[in-house]
């Protein structure tokens, strides 16, 4: 069998994984409400979302109000094979960049898909269970960090908003 490579598979046989920082991109260079920059790991997430034209994304910055996580990262795609496949391209991008999952919840049924990080947590979910559960309500304490617009949809990205 080959190495946990997808989402399911690791989902399926989690391994412990040390951790190690990704290396930055030049062009990305986002900051928070408070004007720091993100953590070069976020920004490689939200990309790899975009690459599956993933639906009106979200960074709830958590750090002056939960102690568990620095940010919430969430995302939606149009059905349960879409959420998949930004789940999958984020696990994907983040462990070659030596930033593996600790934890991966939710890959089978597809309508909520948690890929913890540790310093930040990603959420992939369906439309109507994005609306259903609606984390940016109840965690709306939280300061929402302002996205650069390629990857809000309202530049020339590959991200779109949702209707």
């Amino acid at each position: 069998m080959k190495q946990n490579s997808t989402v399911k598979e690791q989902s399926l046989h989690p391994q412990p994984a040390a951790r190690t920082q990704v290396q930055p991109h030049a062009e990305q260079a986002s900051l928070d409400k408070e004007g720091e920059k993100l953590d070069e790991r976020v920004l490689t997430a939200l990309h790899a979302a975009s690459e599956k034209k993933a639906i009106e994304p979200v960074v709830l910055d958590l750090r002056e109000i939960a102690s568990f996580t620095d940010y919430f990262l969430i995302f939606s795609g149009a059905n349960e094979r879409q959420v998949q496949a930004i789940s999958d391209e984020v696990y994907e991008t983040l462990k070659k960049a030596g930033e593996p999952a600790v934890r991966v919840e939710g890959y089978k049924t597809a309508e909520w898909i948690l890929l913890d990080y540790g310093d930040f947590v990603v959420h992939v979910f369906e439309q109507k269970a994005r609306k259903f559960f609606d984390l940016e309500r109840l965690w709306r304490e939280s300061k929402r960090v302002e996205l650069p617009a390629e990857l809000t949809g309202e530049g020339p990205s590959s991200l779109r908003k949702e209707s």
